[in-house]
């Protein structure tokens, strides 16, 4: 059995905050933050629960995915000069992911398997 992972919890608190974050901040109105920060939330939230229950990397990965999507999605998505939802989602894609890496890194077996496909 995997072992569950703590990381996977906060990754799970941080996609719900950000699911909120639109009413909560007061960007609802700016479509495009808000949609990302929607779908991007739920994303976020149902991988991570995934990896709390069933720890695997797959769900790190896609959790890794979406945080390197929130940290480029200001400018991608255009709304990177309204400075405090573009901070908000880029410190919040950077936490994703790194919460991200560090589960998948936690996990024995995909260690196991870094380690021996990338030895030299």
């Amino acid at each position: 059995m995997a072992t569950k992972r703590w990381q996977d919890w906060v990754n799970l608190a941080l996609g719900l905050w950000l699911f909120v974050s639109p009413w909560v901040l007061g960007y609802a109105m700016q479509e495009g933050a808000a949609w990302n920060a929607y779908i991007m939330g739920a994303g976020i939230v149902v991988c991570a629960a995934i990896a709390a229950y069933m720890p695997k990397a797959w769900e790190e990965m896609i959790n890794t995915i979406f945080g390197v999507w929130l940290v480029l999605s200001p400018y991608v998505l255009g709304f990177a000069t309204h400075t405090m939802i573009a901070v908000h989602t880029v410190v919040f894609g950077v936490l994703v992911t790194v919460f991200a890496v560090w589960a998948m890194f936690s996990d024995k077996e995909f260690e196991k398997y870094w380690h021996d496909s990338h030895s030299v």
